[in-house]
C-alpha cells in the first residue's frame, strides 16, 4: 500500500470517528451550531490540504484538535460577540427529558456561567478534559505543552471555577 493511500485511510477513519467529538467541542466553545459545523468542516479541509501536499501527521487526533482550537481562537478574534451562555438556548440537551434533566440543565447552566468568568485558556482545558473526554496526554499533544503543565492548569482552573460557582 502506498504512503498516500495509508494517509487517506487514516484521514477517512479520523473523519468518521472524530467528527462528532470535534463538533461537540466546537459547539461548547462557540455556542452556535452553524459556526461549530463550519469550524469542523474547515478543520477537516485544512487537515486534508496538509496531507495532500505530502506532509505527514504523527497523531491525527491531536492534530485535528489543534487545528479546531486555532480556528476557534481565530473566530473569537474576528467576532468577539459570542458567549457560552447560549449553549442550552441553542438546543443542547445533555440528559434528555424528566426531572433529572431539569436539575442537570440548571447545574450545567450554573457551571457554564462559572466557566464564562474563566480565562479562555482555563476554559479550554476544562472543556477538552470533561466535555471532550480527552486524556491529559492528548490535551498536552494538542496544546503542545507538557502533561504536567496541563495537569496544573486543569487543577487551578477547576479550583477557580469552584470558587466562582460556590462562593
Amino acid at each position: 500500500m502506498k504512503k498516500s493511500d495509508i494517509q487517506e485511510k487514516q484521514f477517512t477513519e479520523a473523519f468518521e470517528s472524530l467528527s462528532d467529538a470535534l463538533f461537540r467541542h466546537s459547539f461548547f466553545r462557540v455556542s452556535n451550531r452553524e459556526v461549530a459545523l463550519d469550524l469542523v468542516q474547515e478543520t477537516f479541509m485544512k487537515t486534508w490540504n496538509h496531507i495532500s501536499i505530502g506532509n505527514e501527521i504523527e497523531n491525527i487526533k491531536a492534530f485535528l484538535y489543534r487545528v479546531v482550537n486555532n480556528l476557534i481562537i481565530d473566530y473569537y478574534r474576528k467576532s468577539k460577540s459570542s458567549s457560552l451562555d447560549n449553549l442550552l438556548d441553542g438546543g443542547f440537551d445533555p440528559q434528555g427529558d424528566g426531572a433529572d434533566s431539569i436539575v442537570a440543565s440548571s447545574e450545567i447552566s450554573l457551571i457554564k456561567k462559572g466557566l464564562s468568568f474563566l480565562p479562555e485558556k482555563d476554559r479550554e482545558v476544562i472543556v477538552m478534559r470533561y466535555v471532550d473526554g480527552l486524556s491529559l496526554q492528548e490535551i498536552s499533544r494538542t496544546l503542545e505543552e507538557s502533561e504536567n503543565a496541563i495537569s496544573v492548569r486543569l487543577h487551578r482552573a477547576l479550583k477557580k471555577a469552584k470558587e466562582i460557582i460556590q462562593p
